[in-house]
């Protein structure tokens, strides 16, 4: 009886303790403010106190929709800036960073181009201008930049022997044909080649401006100090806004076709199969979100279950959207061996027929709600991550309501509209396919699967 009333004693004050808990409160953006200076560059400033460093990073509307036909201009010109600036060269740079303990780098994605430093902020007297010069006082260094341009088509040729290196730009090009978000991110050989200093300078002018701009800057500072730096080392700063690129997306392609890229020494076939995507800015983006951790977004998925877990066909499978301005798209990617190619392609496109044919039920709903609402707050945890944020949220016109109103859009999801969303959003017909293989052992099925067109990995 003694130990029967210790129970329940025990199970009592447990009930309490879990009760009386403070609930954790949603995610929010931090507060931050923004202001624009006289020649039009947007400033955003987040104070972050925990840790004595600074991350700054300079965003513009510069990405590989802007490369026209030389692919790869917009990432060689991001690179170039960097070798040398003002007084100083590449190497003088690279020391200087170096002994102070800075980091720079340069990202140049689908839309945008992003110059980054991350220092201590008790050496912004030294870094700042550095920062600037490189930003808009670059010296374009011919004998650095045919250097690197060698190492670069170099590492492209290398490229060439991974299929996951080159299927990702495939898929974007065979459905979005030639539109700008089919342009390969890096180039390929020939068209980077062909890209001389004289392209990346004119590059350059027309799309480094500060109307094209935003300087984003969060950590541990003093805003009034920052502000008058800011306004001395940018607001000189000149240059057009370059002119509007609007960029409609046609129609979705109205048959499967498939894309088979042969490399004829491969012992596996690497694979994506997907269709149209989304915007960055759909109001159901955090639905798919959530939807797409149940089919392919995380290790227990759907996808990783059936292909790797249940069959043994391959080590992953995911699933994923890539979400632009305008639009996006969707994949399915996954490699197996070369025997198993198909047993593999239609076991992947099957589970993803579930989302049609049973649909999502509670138990699993409320599981991937919990993992998505568990890892969002960690992926904005230090300043370096919180300016990425800031930069990607600038680029694609993204407002405070992206990040605030993430968990309340989870919460709000329910069995009914997850299945709705799924059935509406995710694409069911004319799928469109990509295998990198050994076409000879792979060509005749291949062909099933929709139109069948074939290149060398090797072009």
């Amino acid at each position: 009886m003694k130990s029967l009333i210790n129970n329940i004693v025990l199970g009592v004050c447990f009930v309490l303790f879990i009760n009386t808990m403070p609930v954790q409160a949603a995610f929010k953006m931090p507060k931050y403010e923004t202001y624009t200076l006289n020649n039009g560059l947007q400033v955003y400033l987040m104070q972050q106190s925990e840790v004595p460093m600074v991350n700054i990073s300079l965003v513009l509307k510069a990405g590989a929709i802007h490369d026209g036909k030389q692919f790869g201009l917009a990432n060689l010109t991001g690179e170039s800036i960097q070798f040398g600036s003002g007084d100083l060269s590449k190497t003088e740079i690279e020391d200087e960073l170096a002994f102070l303990g800075a980091n720079l780098s340069s990202v140049t994605s689908t839309e945008m181009t992003s110059l980054n430093i991350s220092m201590m902020t008790k050496d912004k007297a030294k870094l700042l201008p550095i920062f600037r010069d490189i930003a808009i006082n670059p010296t374009f260094d011919k004998a650095e930049f045919d250097k690197f341009k060698k190492r670069f088509l170099a590492q492209l040729e290398q490229r060439k022997e991974s299929p996951r290196g080159i299927i990702n730009d495939a898929f974007s090009r065979l459905y979005f044909g030639e539109h700008p978000y089919g342009n390969p991110l890096s180039g390929n050989d020939k068209t980077v080649a062909k890209i001389e200093l004289a392209d990346v300078k004119s590059f350059y002018k027309n799309y480094y401006t500060p109307k094209n701009s935003a300087l984003i800057i969060v950590g541990d500072f003093k805003k009034k100090s920052w502000k008058k730096s800011i306004r001395k080392l940018f607001g000189k700063w000149k240059g057009n806004e370059p002119a509007e690129m609007l960029m409609p997306l046609g129609a979705s392609p109205t048959q499967s076709n498939v894309l088979l890229i042969d490399k004829d020494d491969a012992i596996e076939t690497t694979f994506l199969i997907g269709g149209k995507g989304i915007s960055a800015n759909h109001p159901d983006a955090v639905a798919v979100q959530v939807i797409n951790t149940i089919l392919g977004g995380r290790f227990t998925s759907w996808l990783n279950d059936e292909l790797r877990v249940n069959s043994g066909l391959t080590y992953g499978a995911r699933s994923r959207f890539n979400s632009y301005q305008y639009g996006g798209s969707f994949t399915i990617s996954t490699f197996t061996k070369k025997a198993t190619t198909f047993e593999a392609v239609d076991l992947a496109t099957k589970t993803f027929m579930r989302l049609w044919e049973k649909g999502i039920d509670a138990e699993t709903l409320s599981s991937a709600k919990a993992y998505v609402k568990g890892q969002y707050p960690p992926r904005y945890e230090t300043s370096g991550q919180l300016a990425r944020l800031l930069s990607r949220m600038w680029a694609l016109g993204l407002d405070d309501s992206f990040i605030n109103d993430f968990e309340k859009n989870v919460d709000s999801l329910d069995v009914d509209k997850a299945n709705e969303i799924a059935r509406r959003l995710f694409p069911k017909d004319n799928l469109q396919y990509v295998l990198v293989g050994k076409a000879d052992d792979i060509r005749e099925q291949a062909k099933t699967y929709g139109k069948l067109r074939e290149i060398s990995i090797k072009d």
